[in-house]
Order: structure tokens, then C-alpha cells, then sequence
């Protein structure tokens, strides 16, 4: 019951996300954005339905239990939800699920973005990882890390370069994934 109440709530977070990102598509489109990496954004979608497919199948078939350790990654997930939000909210109309400029517009630079470039990539890092390790899905949790590890590679080369290209950003003085420890 537990996993089927965490698929539905995954699934519906999922659904509004797309709504917003198409809205917000639709508004940054009007402000002259526009779009990089059309050719990834399939294998990313791609490769996020197959990690709800394959999180399905290797819990009902393969490990059917749930972790002894699962409050502990169910806390890692709700920390990366937390951040992810954060970073959704930062953004506000520019938040997408596809790479789109709109030029002569600086990066965001407040919430998240203050410290780390690419905040809700981390965020979708290790939900990839604690989603299936609270459910037992080890397999499910190494195999689409390392695929969202090489598609996040191409994607954040693509959403900087247009970053750069657009808007004339130096983006090397605020680290990609961790925050720095200089003062």
C-alpha cells in the first residue's frame, strides 16, 4: 500500500510539473526564448519513464520488500523534494523541463541558485538514488543514476552554453553542484 501511495503521489507531482513547465514554456516562448537541446529532451523524458517502469517492475517482482533503512531515505527524498521546490519557486516562469533562454535575461541568482548552478539537477540526482532504495530497487537505483549521470552531461553543457550564448553569462564563479566553502 505504502508503495502504491508513493507511486500516485510521484505520478501526480509529475503531471503538474508538465502542466506548469508547458505554461511556462508557452510564456517564455512570447518573450522572445528560445529553446536549446531539443534533440536530448526525448532521452531524458525516456529515461524517466523507464525508471518508473523499471522502480514497478523490480519492486513487484525482484525485491518486493522495502528497505530496513527506508526512513532514512525517505528523509535523503524529502530533503531533495525541499530543494527542488526551492528551486522551482526561485525560478518562478523560467522553470522548465526544457532548456529555453530568453536572451538579454541574467541567470536567476537568488534561492538555490545563489550557491549551486544546477540545483534541481542535484534535487533529481538523489531522488534517482532514494526513491529505489527505499523500496528496494537496487538495480533500478544504479542503472538510471548512471544514465541520468550521462544524459545530465550533455543537457547542462547545452543549457550553459545557451545560458552563455544569450544572456553573455559567466556562470564559472558559482560551482555546478556543490556549494563552496569559501567565504
Amino acid at each position: 500500500m505504502m508503495f502504491v501511495l508513493l507511486m500516485a503521489f510521484l505520478a501526480a507531482q509529475r503531471l503538474l510539473e508538465l502542466v506548469l513547465a508547458e505554461r511556462n514554456r508557452r510564456w517564455a516562448i512570447e518573450q522572445g526564448g528560445k529553446e536549446s537541446g531539443r534533440r536530448h529532451y526525448p532521452l531524458i523524458v525516456g529515461m524517466h519513464v523507464c525508471f518508473y517502469l523499471s522502480l514497478v517492475l523490480e519492486h513487484a517482482y525482484v525485491s518486493p520488500g522495502w528497505n530496513s533503512l527506508w526512513p532514512l531515505w525517505l528523509g535523503i527524498f524529502l530533503m531533495a523534494q525541499a530543494l527542488r521546490v526551492w528551486a522551482i519557486l526561485s525560478l518562478g516562469r523560467r522553470w522548465n523541463t526544457r532548456i529555453i533562454v530568453i536572451p538579454g535575461l541574467k541567470p536567476v541568482a537568488r534561492g538555490p541558485y545563489r550557491y549551486i548552478r544546477h540545483p534541481n539537477y542535484v534535487a533529481i540526482a538523489v531522488e534517482l538514488i532514494a526513491i529505489p532504495m527505499m523500496c528496494g530497487a537496487y538495480r533500478t537505483a544504479a542503472l538510471f543514476s548512471a544514465l541520468n549521470a550521462l544524459l545530465l552531461r550533455i543537457r547542462i553543457r547545452e543549457e550553459e552554453k545557451a545560458l552563455e550564448r544569450a544572456a553573455g553569462a559567466d556562470l564559472g564563479r558559482i560551482p555546478r553542484f556543490l556549494p563552496s566553502l569559501r567565504g
